[in-house]
């Protein structure tokens, strides 16, 4: 038996695992109770900055990484451009702007964990 930490929606559990070689079926297995939650690392999230009134919110499409930022507060975007790219199941994902504006407020900084419907960016 092998064990190994799995993390499910934010809960960390502590699991066996039995190799099976030659096509063999694996001994019986014992009877255990579920798995309990062991302590679980907490996870780097975006900054809390005071988001600016009356802007567009850019939200998260899916739970993530911040991969990269490819604008700075000031800058103009065109409907379309990429705001930042986003990590999510192994694969990269460019987040678009929703409409032509000026970058507001970023609230996402790079490297950290964002959940879905999370605020990344403000658009004026």
């Amino acid at each position: 038996m092998r064990k190994f930490n799995i993390t499910v929606n934010g809960v960390a559990y502590e699991v066996e695992v039995e190799e099976v070689t030659d096509g063999g079926a694996p001994a019986a297995p014992k009877a255990q109770a579920a798995p309990a939650p062991v302590q679980s690392v907490p996870k780097s999230a975006a900054p809390k900055a005071q988001m600016v009134a009356g802007g567009v919110q850019v939200k998260s499409p899916m739970p993530g990484t911040v991969l990269d930022i490819k604008v700075q507060p000031g800058a103009k975007v065109k409907k379309g451009d990429c705001l930042m790219v986003l990590e999510a199941m192994k694969m990269e994902n460019d987040i678009p702007a929703p409409q032509d504006g000026t970058v507001a407020q970023i609230l996402a900084a790079k490297g950290a964990t964002v959940d879905s419907g999370a605020v990344l960016v403000v658009l004026n």
